[in-house]
């Protein structure tokens, strides 16, 4: 019996290896980046006072609204969910980009530090105005905080992983 194996039109690779580098790229990044800033946030909202479960909560308001302080256990697990959604999503849109403009794996620091500044700008000024999450009072020095945690806990991780497992 022999063996085939499957080639990319380039030939130079297995297509399943390049499916599967792209899983571990997204799977990584997303994981990586969706636990430091949940962690971030639990640590950064502990230290202000919160209760730990209305962290996650706040994040499902964003679909509920205020009833998401009031859901218990299941908006807890559905913030956590969302987090990371929204980072499995952010980490592909970050790999199919790559593969367009190689500068993005090339410059990996660089490149995943202004991802997360467009994150932080895009979450900020589109998605939670549109969403359905309550206005929280915000100082400035929390929004130059979570600037910069975008910058290191979000982009900056998603784009390791995309290098780390690029093909």
């Amino acid at each position: 019996m022999t063996n085939v194996v499957s080639r990319s039109p380039a030939g130079s690779t297995p297509a399943g290896s390049k499916n599967r580098s792209a899983l571990k790229a997204v799977l990584w990044g997303g994981l990586s980046a969706g636990a430091l800033d949940l962690t971030w946030a639990l640590i950064s909202g502990h230290l202000q006072g919160f209760d730990l479960s209305s962290i996650p909560q706040a994040i499902a308001s964003g679909l509920l609204g205020t009833r998401s302080f009031r859901g218990g256990i299941p908006t807890v697990v559905l913030g956590v969910a969302l987090e990371f959604l929204i980072t499995f999503v952010a980490t592909w849109i970050f790999y199919l980009s790559s593969r367009k403009m190689a500068f993005l794996t090339q410059r990996a620091v660089v490149a995943g530090m202004l991802y997360g500044a467009v994150i932080f700008f895009f979450m900020r000024d589109i998605v939670v105005p549109l969403s359905a999450a309550p206005k929280f009072p915000s100082t400035p020095v929390a929004v130059v905080a979570e600037f910069i945690a975008h910058l290191i806990l979000i982009g900056l991780p998603m784009s390791l992983a995309v290098r780390r497992y690029s093909s």
